[in-house]
């Protein structure tokens, strides 16, 4: 009976000292009040009333800064609500390798034992930095230049935490809100602007179509004052080809009846001419009128069958 009980008992006390340990903590073993070591993933043993198991997450961690009204440099009075993201050691390895490679003892040690609950004074620092570096910004660089404002606030909240085993991974800030009037009047700034940016933009359409009907008309001008001259010079070629084929051609009576043509053609349209003597092509008076016209005296003839001009 009493090997029983003797056995029950030892069976509880080494399974009261078995533990579990997930792949995103580390266990740290305090023996009799002391840092002893820590303890990877796993299955472990600490001795009960002897040994004590702290576990560590080792993971990047999201701590939600809650908001609060911040002045800005130019006195203005904004809401503002950010993010932190950090985790328990600072090496500068890919997040992607093993969790525990990238955490140190020393790290372990110094967010146990050198910061009272960090998860806590993380977020407290958060909104301390923001406050202190928003009141160095104007409202307008603040909401503008979140980006900016981001990397201040992170590289002043590793400064801090150098010596709390933790690396501050990035900060974001979520929401700047101003006041509602100072959010109407920056509402009808943009709004404004926008309208003249469209104004510009549809002033710029206006001008450049203009300017392509331009440079359209001029283009059918040059064209059809090309088209003009090659009518013109076609015309002259064909003047000069038939002058010469007269010449070359048209001899003897073959260039009077040619001659006699031309006239027939000009009698037909009203015009005037004066009949020349022996034989010869009469002259051709064109678009002659009253007012020009100058009266020839007839010339009498000294002999009978002469003709007279007219």
């Amino acid at each position: 009976m009493a090997l029983i009980v003797v056995g029950v008992i030892t069976a509880i006390v080494v399974l009261a000292g078995i533990r579990v340990i997930r792949p995103t903590h580390v266990g740290a073993i305090e023996t009799l009040g002391r840092f002893s070591g820590f303890r990877r993933y796993g299955i472990t043993y600490v001795f009960p009333a002897i040994q004590k198991l702290y576990k560590v997450n080792v993971t990047e961690q999201l701590v939600d800064v809650t908001k609060q009204d911040v002045i800005t440099k130019d006195n203005l009075n904004c809401t503002v609500d950010a993010q932190v993201y950090f985790r328990v050691g600072k090496s500068d390895d890919d997040a992607q390798a093993d969790l525990l490679k990238r955490v140190r003892e020393e790290d372990l040690k110094a967010a146990l034992y050198n910061v009272n609950n960090y998860y806590r004074q993380v977020v407290e620092l958060a909104r301390t930095t923001l406050r202190n570096e928003i009141g160095r910004t104007d409202f307008k660089q603040v909401n503008s230049n979140r980006a900016g404002l981001n990397k201040a606030i992170h590289k002043s909240m590793t400064e801090e935490t150098k010596n709390w085993g933790i690396g501050i991974v990035r900060v974001e800030l979520k929401e700047v809100r101003p006041p509602e009037d100072v959010q109407d009047a920056m509402n009808m700034v943009i709004k404004a602007e926008n309208e003249k940016q469209a104004a510009l933009d549809f002033a710029t359409a206006a001008e450049t179509k203009a300017d392509g009907e331009k440079r359209a008309a001029i283009k059918i001008a040059e064209g059809e004052a090309k088209a003009i001259t090659t009518v013109a010079e076609a015309k002259a070629k064909e003047i000069q080809l038939v002058n010469d084929a007269a010449d070359e051609h048209f001899t003897g009576n073959a260039q009077m009846l040619e001659r006699l043509r031309v006239t027939e053609e000009a009698l037909r349209e009203g015009t005037k001419f004066v009949i020349a003597p022996d034989n010869q092509i009469p002259t051709i008076i064109v678009n002659e009128t009253p007012a020009t016209a100058v009266p020839v005296q007839p010339k009498k003839s000294t002999k009978m069958g002469e003709p007279s001009t007219v």
